[in-house]
């Protein structure tokens, strides 16, 4: 099955992720199909969120499964599911 997860990167104390595409037994951090934007939990710019909408839709309709926090953070970016 194909997800739609977070992807952690960035320094301890510092995280940053990365939303992607990935198959579901892979490791959280592992190898990924497409990186489809980012998100830093702390909020330190501006743009803290930022996803390509138009690709996520094309992930969505193909079958691909969003978690919940994955699926949180794109409703606020104006995916639809």
């Amino acid at each position: 099955m194909v997800k739609i997860r977070l992807s952690r990167f960035g320094s301890a104390h510092n995280p940053h992720y990365r939303i992607v595409v990935t198959d579901a037994r892979r490791p959280r951090d592992g190898g990924y199909i497409e990186n489809l934007g980012h998100y830093d939990p702390r909020k330190t710019s501006e743009n803290y969120v930022k996803v390509n909408v138009e690709r996520t839709q094309v992930w969505l309709a193909n079958g691909a499964q969003a978690t919940d926090t994955a699926r949180r953070i794109l409703k606020t970016q104006g995916v639809k599911f």
